[in-house]
């Protein structure tokens, strides 16, 4: 049974920083693509960040520049560093998985059914 539990979210001022974790369980950590989603209120879910198993990275434009996605195998985390983070950041931000290519997955927009997703943290930024 795959299991991911974020963490780190938080209320922040704008221009300030937050680093989210995904500890992920349950599966061979290696073996699956990682990313980072969204959801604003009242927005439909976005994709922020991508890692494929071969280290490859995709970003959103609208982070560009200020966030990190990274993971560490041997912790079986992934993590999120947001840096110069704005109002318009406030959301919850889930963690996924998905056997393939994560980078493919959040270009095209479409999660597959056989995704697994994290219960989600709440960043919210005040100007």
């Amino acid at each position: 049974q795959v299991h991911l539990v974020e963490s780190g979210g938080g209320s922040v001022q704008s221009g300030g920083s937050l680093r989210l974790s995904c500890a992920a369980s349950g599966y061979t950590y290696s073996s699956f693509s990682m990313g980072w989603f969204r959801q604003a209120p009242g927005k439909e879910r976005e994709g922020v960040a991508a890692i494929d198993s071969d280290g490859s990275t995709r970003y959103a434009d609208s982070v560009k520049g200020r966030f990190t996605i990274s993971q560490d195998n041997a912790k079986n985390t992934l993590y999120l560093q947001m840096n110069s983070l704005k109002a318009e950041d406030t959301a919850i931000y889930y963690c996924a998985a998905v056997f393939g290519s994560m980078t493919t997955v959040q270009a095209l927009g479409v999660m597959p059914d056989s995704g697994y997703w994290g219960q989600g943290t709440q960043v919210t930024v005040s100007s």
